[in-house]
């Protein structure tokens, strides 16, 4: 006997198809999504990443200027404390420099001689005085001129002054300070006996 399939067999293949194109899309369409999900989540990811590594670098910064900043302050003190440490150093080599000064002056100065004031502008000493005679006051220059720490001494000014009812002569003379050397000063020089008048 022969059969003879009157279905619409044509129409059901058809509908299979479109139902499997229907299930290939709808499972596309979700690997599609998981995908752009996952590509999402990864960029998203790597964005708070990257913002992470931007703020720790801005923390990172700020610590930074923090200490730039402390680092300018000490070398501001720094700077200061050397400024200090110049002009005390200054002032000392300036101590040393009067002490020896007035040592010369008091080694140097004849007997009959009288120091007035001594004014000093940087190298540049000036004294004044009074001498019993004229011939003392050319010791006085020539022993001056004999130091080892003074040089070029010059009469501005020599004059007849009664003092006391006594009659001296008045001068006025500068000298230069050679330098601040101790070891221009030995010991032989500082114990020579100063120059006296021949009258």
């Amino acid at each position: 006997m022969i059969r003879i399939n009157l279905l619409p067999h044509r129409e059901l293949k058809r509908k299979a198809r479109q139902q499997q194109i229907a299930v290939l899309a709808g499972v596309t369409f979700i690997l599609g999504l998981v995908i752009v999900a996952a590509a999402h989540v990864a960029i998203v990811g790597q964005i708070e990443y990257q913002n992470g590594r931007n703020n720790y670098m801005k923390e990172q910064i700020v610590i930074l200027d923090k200490k730039i900043e402390e680092i300018k302050k000490i070398k501001e003190l720094t700077d200061a404390l050397l400024a200090r440490k110049r002009v005390v150093e200054t002032l000392q080599d300036d101590r040393v420099e009067v002490v020896h000064l007035l040592d010369q002056l008091v080694r140097l100065l004849p007997d009959g001689v009288y120091l007035s004031s001594i004014k000093q502008t940087n190298h540049d000493i000036n004294l004044a005085g009074y001498a019993q005679s004229s011939s003392r006051v050319s010791v006085l220059m020539r022993n001056l001129e004999s130091s080892p720490w003074l040089e070029a001494p010059s009469l501005i000014e020599i004059k007849v002054a009664t003092v006391n009812n006594a009659r001296l002569n008045e001068f006025n003379l500068n000298v230069k300070l050679s330098g601040n050397a101790d070891d221009k000063i030995p010991s032989a020089d500082l114990a020579k006996p100063v120059e006296k008048p021949t009258n």
